[in-house]
């Protein structure tokens, strides 16, 4: 009986470990990582920009192993598999730059991974604020690419330019504004990244 109970958690247990290799594999630095993740926040994002996505991380490889560097409470690398666990349904999508190859050598990627490490430790940002005290997940990764790189993934919006008619989103508004809501805010959602004509998908879960 126990046997068949550990073959049977085995088997349960085998696809999602195989999947997880796979993309493992196929991951390289600089590549974005898209996710919707479970909370009031999170609602509040994919309702404001009419996306899927709530949460993004660009992937940096320390000591030959795959890590997402993401702006969470506080901006840190977190291991792959603890980021892909947090997604909604197990569903994430894997993006890259098209011209990856021919545009981030060596030397770009370590000016990358320089400019992302100034972030580290930082708080996140609640009220997605532009500037560099706090910092959320998807300025994170535009600010790395953008500094360390010299390519805008996105072009900025205004915090107005967003759907904020929702009740969801205004009473989490209310909660972090008050009622002083920066309308004029520059901000970059997870959604302007994932529509970035300078991106491809690679890899995308069931």
């Amino acid at each position: 009986m126990q046997r068949f109970y550990l073959l049977w958690i085995f088997l349960l247990s085998a696809p999602a470990v195989s999947a997880q290799k796979q993309v493992a594999e196929l991951l390289r630095n600089g590549d974005i990582i898209f996710q919707e993740t479970k909370s009031a926040q999170s609602k509040a994002i994919r309702l404001a920009t009419h996306s899927r996505y709530s949460h993004v991380g660009i992937v940096y490889f320390q000591k030959g192993r795959p890590v997402v560097f993401e702006a969470v409470q506080p901006v840190k690398a977190t291991n792959l598999k603890t980021f892909l666990s947090r997604s909604v349904g197990g569903h994430y999508v894997v993006k890259r730059l098209k011209n990856a190859d021919a545009t981030l050598t060596k030397q770009v990627l370590a000016r990358m991974e320089k400019e992302g490490r100034k972030f580290l430790g930082k708080n996140y940002d609640w009220i997605f604020g532009w500037s560099d005290a706090r910092i959320y997940c998807s300025e994170l990764v535009w600010k790395i690419y953008q500094r360390g790189a010299g390519i805008e993934l996105s072009p900025t919006k205004k915090l107005r330019e967003f759907d904020l008619s929702h009740p969801a989103v205004r009473a989490k508004m209310k909660e972090r504004y008050g009622t002083k809501i920066p309308l004029d805010e520059p901000v970059v959602a997870p959604s302007q990244l994932f529509e970035s004509e300078l991106l491809e998908t690679v890899y995308e879960s069931k």
